[in-house]
C-alpha cells in the first residue's frame, strides 16, 4: 500500500480519514488559502486552493499519494472561511445562523508516483437555529471556532443547532468521504486493506453501520439498520402485550397517545412510527423501546398534575429513542438474545419469548446516568416545541424525589439508575436557558450535555 499523505493539520479530517481505516501521514500545507478571486466561481475558488496545497505538499515528497481540500461557507454571495479571531468568529457565526447557507469543498489529490492530479468538490446547503449572542458566546467557550470554515462544527456541540443540511454530511464535517474514495479508486489507491474481521461479521450479520447522531454529538456504530431495530421493537412489544394487561379505559390511553403525537412531531427523529401505551401497573415507571415504542405504567399517570408533566415523561422517553439509547443497550448487553429475535423462523416460538422477555427486563431496569440525563435535556426541549409548559418535568421531578424518599427501591424502580433529582432538574434548567441556583449545584454527579 502506498504511502497516503493529508496535506492538511485538520483534526476533524484526520478524525474521519481515522474512521474509515485509512493508514496516513499528516503533512500540512504552507500554502496561504486565496479568500476570493476575479473571474472564479465558489467551485473554481476551493478547487484552485486543494490543489495548491496538494501540490505544494507533493513537492516535498519523493513517493506517494497527497489529500488537498479547501472548505468555505457561501451566503448571500459572500464567502466565509476560517475566522481572524474570536470577535471575527462571533460576527461570523451570528450571521450565518441567520438564513441557509451553502459549504464548499474542493479536494485534490495529487499521485506523485504516476504524475497525475484529480479534482472534485462537493456542496451542502446547512439550515441552522438562530442564536443570541449568550448561545454563540457559550458554545465558543467550548469549542474553538478558530479552525473551522463559518466558526462551527457539525460533529460536535454545533449539532444541536444545526437544524438540517441537505447533501453530504462529511463534507460539513471537513470531506467528503464518498467523493474521496472514488477519487482514490480511479488512481488505483487500495483503501479497504484493513478492515477487521470484525467488522466484516458485523456487515454480514446486521449491516453493522457507523452513523453521526445529531443528539449525541458522536460518530455511533449500529449492529442493527432502523429496519431491524424496527422488527425488534415489534417483537418486545407484542410479547409485553401478551404478558401485561394493558389499561381499560380508552379516556387514559388517548391522552398518551395524544400527547405522544405531539411530542414525536418535533422530534429528532421521524424516521420511525411511534406507538404509545399504558400498561395497567401501579408502579411509577415507564419504558421506551426500539424501532419507536413508549409504554408508560398507569401508576405514572396516576401521579401527574397535568398534561405539562405527563408531556415531560413521554418526552423523556422519546429523548431516549431519539438517542438510541435502547439499541445501543441492547446491542451491548443482549446481542445473542436480540439475534435470537431477527432470525427466529417463527414469531409465536418460546425461544423469542424468552429473548423479548430477556431484553424488556433489560431496558426497564434502566439506563446509564449519563443517558438519562440527556433524555432529560432532549425531555424538556421537546415538550417545549410541542406546546407544553417544559416545567412540568421540573414539578414532577420534585414529585418522583418524594415517592422516592417514601417508598423503598423495588426491582423495577424508576429510579433505580436514575441520577439524583437535584442534577436532573439542573440539567432541565439549563437547556431551558435558566438561572442555576445552589440546590441545583449541590448534588451534581456529572457533566450535563450542553
Amino acid at each position: 500500500m502506498r504511502e497516503i499523505y493529508l496535506a492538511s493539520d485538520s483534526k476533524a479530517r484526520k478524525q474521519l480519514l481515522n474512521i474509515f481505516g485509512l493508514k496516513f501521514r499528516v503533512l500540512p500545507s504552507k500554502v496561504k488559502e486565496e479568500k476570493g478571486a476575479k473571474g472564479l466561481s465558489y467551485v473554481g475558488l476551493v478547487k484552485r486552493n486543494a490543489r495548491k496545497k496538494a501540490q505544494e505538499v507533493a513537492g516535498r515528497i519523493k513517493s506517494g499519494v497527497v489529500i488537498g481540500a479547501d472548505t468555505i461557507v457561501v451566503q448571500d454571495k459572500k464567502i466565509f472561511g476560517k475566522p481572524k479571531d474570536l470577535k471575527d468568529a462571533r460576527r461570523m457565526l451570528k450571521r450565518l445562523t441567520a438564513k441557509p447557507q451553502w459549504l464548499y469543498t474542493g479536494i485534490a489529490i495529487v499521485d506523485k508516483d504516476k504524475d497525475k492530479t484529480l479534482l472534485d468538490y462537493e456542496k451542502t446547503k446547512i439550515y441552522m437555529d438562530k442564536l443570541t449572542d449568550k448561545e454563540i458566546d457559550n458554545y465558543f467557550s467550548q469549542v474553538s471556532p478558530l479552525d473551522k470554515a463559518g466558526s462551527f462544527d457539525i460533529q460536535g456541540k454545533g449539532a444541536f443547532f444545526i437544524r438540517r443540511i441537505e447533501g453530504c454530511f462529511y463534507n460539513v464535517v471537513g470531506l467528503p468521504m464518498r467523493k474521496l474514495y472514488r477519487m482514490l479508486k480511479k488512481l488505483d489507491v487500495k483503501v479497504f486493506l484493513l478492515v477487521t474481521l470484525s467488522l466484516v461479521t458485523c456487515n454480514l450479520l446486521s449491516g453493522c453501520s457507523t452513523e453521526y447522531n445529531i443528539v449525541t454529538g458522536q460518530q455511533e456504530t449500529y449492529f442493527y439498520s432502523t429496519d431491524s431495530e424496527e422488527k425488534m421493537g415489534r417483537s418486545i412489544a407484542k410479547q409485553i402485550d401478551k404478558e401485561y394487561k394493558m389499561v381499560d379505559d380508552p379516556l387514559i390511553q388517548k391522552r398518551v397517545e395524544d400527547i405522544g403525537k405531539k411530542i414525536a412531531a418535533v422530534s429528532d427523529r421521524k424516521d420511525i412510527d411511534y406507538t404509545f401505551k399504558v400498561l395497567n401497573e401501579d408502579e411509577v415507571n415507564a419504558v421506551s423501546l426500539p424501532g419507536g415504542y413508549v409504554y408508560i405504567f398507569k401508576g405514572l399517570v396516576d401521579k401527574v398534575e397535568n398534561d405539562d408533566e405527563l408531556a415531560g415523561v413521554i418526552a423523556h422517553e422519546v429523548g431516549h429513542i431519539v438517542a438510541r439509547h435502547s439499541i445501543k443497550k441492547l446491542q451491548g448487553q443482549q446481542a445473542y438474545s436480540i439475534l435470537r429475535i431477527l432470525v427466529a423462523q417463527a414469531p409465536g416460538s418460546g425461544e423469542v419469548g424468552a429473548a423479548s422477555d430477556a431484553a424488556f427486563t433489560e431496558l426497564i431496569l434502566g439506563y446509564s446516568r449519563e443517558d438519562e440525563l440527556l433524555a432529560d435535556q432532549l425531555g424538556a426541549r421537546y415538550s417545549k416545541l410541542a406546546g407544553y409548559n417544559p416545567h412540568g418535568m421540573i414539578s414532577f421531578l420534585e414529585t418522583l424525589d418524594q415517592v422516592n424518599k417514601r417508598a423503598p427501591l423495588r426491582p423495577r424502580s424508576y429510579f433505580k439508575t436514575h441520577p439524583y433529582v437535584p442534577d436532573r432538574v439542573r440539567v432541565v434548567k439549563q437547556e431551558l436557558g435558566e438561572k442555576i441556583d445552589f440546590d441545583d449545584y449541590i448534588n451534581i454527579e456529572q457533566e450535563s450535555h450542553n
